[in-house]
C-alpha cells in the first residue's frame, strides 16, 4: 500500500468524527453526512489554522447547508447531455469522463455532490460505455478525466483508461480533472508521472482556492508533474469567506506562478443545492479581475466565468474597458483608470459591378433568316439562368 492510500484511511469519514474531533452535536453531525459524505485526509487537515478559516470552510460541514432545500442538485443540467452515465457531451470537440465517485477530501462546495462520494454512480461497465461512446464519435478530440478525481484509482487502472483512449486515433489531447496536487499531493509520485509519460499530451487541470494550500508539498507534486511535460492549469472557485479579496487571490496566483502552475479559470460558485451559502456577487468576481489585470503578470490573470444555468457552458466575464466611441475613436480605459482612445479602422466597401456582366451572357439568337455574308450577327441578351 502506498503512502497516499495509508493516509485516506486515516481520514475523518463519518458524523462520529465530526463530534470527536470537533465537538459536533451528534444529531447535526448525521444529517450533515448524510446530505453529503465527509472525508478529510490528515493532510489536508493539518492545514487548518482555526476553526472558521478558509481551509476549514472548504473541507468541514456546516448547518447552513441543510437549509439550502430548494436549489438544484444538478444547476449545470450535465445529465441531460450524458448519452451514457460516465459522459458528458456538451462541447462540439470534447467530452467529459467520469471514471470514479471518488475523491481524498470532498469539498462541501462540490457541484456533481449528486454523484461524488456514491459508490454506485460509477462502475467499470459504464467506464467501458465511455470508452465506447468516444470511439465511435470522431468529432471528440479532447477528454477530460474526472469524477470524483481520476487520481482516486490505482496506477494499473488508470494506465488501463488512458491506454484504451489512446488506441482511438480521433483523440488527440487528454486532461486529468484533479484536485490531489492540493489536497493530497503524496498522490503525485515519480512511478505515476514515469507512467503519464508514455501517454503524451496530458494537461493536468488542478484546484488551489487559496495561498495556504501552496505548501512545499505541493509545489514538489507540480513539479513532478511539470518536470514529466504535463502543463497544469488552475480551476478557482470564487468562495465567500475563502477567496473574495482581491488580495487573496492576487497572493494565490503569484504561488502558483512560482509552483509552475498556470492560472485557468477563476470560477463563479454554481448554484448546487447545499452550497449556495458560498456565492458571492458577481460584482466581486469583477473586482477581482479588475486587481489582477495590469497589477501583476498576464500569465497570473485567468478567465473568470459562469458556467451558465442550464447547460449553456462557461461565459466569460470582464471588467469594463472599452468606455464608448468618439466617431472613428475607441474610448478605453487602462488598469490605472486613466482614459485613451484608439483610432478604429473602417472595413472598405466593396466597388459596385457592372450588372449587365454579372447576370447576363450573350446568345447567338437561332432564327430561320439566313445570315448573310459580311453581315453583322444579331445577338440579345438573355439572363444566365436559362
Amino acid at each position: 500500500m502506498e503512502l497516499w492510500q495509508e493516509m485516506l484511511r486515516q481520514s475523518v469519514d463519518s458524523g462520529k468524527d465530526l463530534v470527536d474531533r470537533f465537538g459536533f452535536d451528534k444529531e447535526l453531525a448525521d444529517r450533515l453526512n448524510k446530505l453529503f459524505h465527509i472525508r478529510i485526509n490528515p493532510y489536508y487537515l493539518s492545514l487548518i489554522r482555526y476553526p472558521g478559516d478558509p481551509i476549514w470552510l472548504q473541507c468541514i460541514p456546516d448547518a447552513v447547508e441543510l437549509e439550502d432545500r430548494n436549489a438544484p442538485e444538478d444547476p449545470l443540467n450535465e445529465d441531460a447531455d450524458s448519452p451514457v452515465p460516465s459522459i458528458t457531451h456538451r462541447y462540439p470537440d470534447r467530452a467529459l469522463f467520469l471514471v470514479t465517485s471518488q475523491c481524498s477530501m470532498y469539498c462541501r462546495f462540490c457541484t456533481r455532490k449528486r454523484k461524488v462520494s456514491d459508490s454506485t454512480k460509477i462502475n467499470a461497465k459504464w467506464i467501458q460505455q465511455g470508452l465506447d461512446y468516444i470511439a465511435a464519435h470522431p468529432e471528440i478530440r479532447d477528454i477530460v478525466l474526472s469524477g470524483g478525481d481520476p487520481l482516486m484509482v490505482t496506477d494499473y487502472v488508470l494506465e488501463r483508461i488512458l491506454s484504451s483512449l489512446r488506441e482511438i486515433p480521433h483523440v488527440e489531447i487528454i486532461r486529468l480533472g484533479t484536485k490531489m496536487p492540493c489536497v493530497l499531493p503524496q498522490r503525485i509520485t515519480p512511478k505515476l508521472v514515469k507512467m503519464l509519460k508514455k501517454y503524451h499530451p496530458i494537461y493536468v487541470n488542478t484546484h488551489f482556492n487559496h495561498p495556504w494550500e501552496c505548501t512545499p508539498e505541493a509545489e514538489k507534486a507540480c513539479a513532478l508533474l511539470a518536470d514529466a511535460g504535463c502543463p497544469v492549469g488552475n480551476q478557482a472557485v470564487l468562495m465567500k469567506g475563502v477567496n473574495d479579496d482581491p488580495d487573496v487571490m492576487l497572493e494565490l496566483h503569484r504561488k502558483l506562478l512560482k509552483m509552475r502552475v498556470r492560472p485557468y479559470y477563476i470560477y463563479q460558485a454554481d448554484l448546487t443545492k447545499g452550497t449556495n451559502h458560498f456565492r458571492t456577487p458577481v460584482r466581486k468576481g469583477l473586482e477581482i479581475m479588475d486587481k489582477l489585470r495590469g497589477h501583476t503578470s498576464g500569465l497570473a490573470v485567468p478567465y473568470y466565468v459562469i458556467d451558465a444555468p442550464g447547460g449553456g457552458g462557461k461565459i466569460p466575464l470582464l471588467p469594463q474597458y472599452v468606455l464608448g466611441r468618439n466617431g472613428k475613436d475607441i474610448i478605453l480605459r487602462n488598469f490605472k483608470y486613466e482614459i485613451y482612445t484608439y483610432p478604429d479602422v473602417e472595413e472598405e466597401q466593396p466597388e459596385p459591378q457592372l450588372v449587365v456582366e454579372t447576370k447576363y451572357r450573350r446568345r447567338r439568337r437561332l432564327t430561320e433568316k439566313k445570315v448573310v455574308p459580311n453581315e453583322p450577327v444579331k445577338r440579345e441578351l438573355e439572363p444566365v439562368g436559362k
